[in-house]
């Protein structure tokens, strides 16, 4: 029985989503190994492992709820940004180092977008409102360690709160965008 050519395309992408994690879940090996200054635990390696099968169950999930491109990159820019926003407050820290409880507060704002989520069922429409929602989440997040001077002990601690807001609050306006774009497709 021949399978048909989206079928198999679909088989293809879905094997290499997985590859691609494998992969980035070995990159920091040789960097442990060659570097002093890049000392990852184990504890890292296990928190690193599960946020990567998490984002992967994640996507595999919303993927197969997907009819359109648009959904599947709405879905993909928010979960990047829910990674990356989580990954670097565990890593950095946004708001002066790793530490400072007042990253926590970021944790919240992919909290929130998983909540909203369910509230909507995945629905494409509802889903551009959930983004906007977080994107606005975001803005306040970061409004509120500016004005409130929380992580003042870096040297430029203004400058990354700024940035990182702006990046992470155009991802999310980014999977805003694309999920109102499969809603009206």
């Amino acid at each position: 029985m021949k399978i048909p050519k989206k079928e198999r395309l679909t088989r293809r992408w879905y094997g290499m989503r997985w590859m691609v994690l494998g992969v980035l879940f070995l990159m920091p090996v040789p960097a442990t190994l060659l570097s002093t200054q890049f000392n990852w635990s184990a504890g890292d390696f296990v928190v690193w492992g599960a946020m990567l099968l998490g984002i992967g169950l994640a996507y595999a999930f919303l993927a197969g709820r997907a009819d359109h491109a648009a959904y599947r990159w709405g879905a993909g820019m928010a979960l990047a940004a829910a990674f990356l926003l989580i990954w670097v407050s565990l890593a950095v820290g946004l708001i002066g180092s790793e530490d400072n409880p007042a990253n926590l507060m970021y944790a919240g704002v992919p909290g929130l977008g998983l909540l909203g989520a369910f509230v909507v069922r995945f629905r494409p429409q509802g889903m551009a409102w959930v983004m906007l929602i977080v994107a606005l989440a975001q803005m306040v997040a970061g409004g509120l360690a500016l004005a409130a001077g929380w992580g003042t002990e870096g040297a430029s601690w203004s400058r990354e709160v700024v940035v990182g807001t702006v990046f992470f609050t155009a991802l999310w306006l980014g999977a805003a965008v694309q999920f109102r774009r499969a809603a009206q497709e």
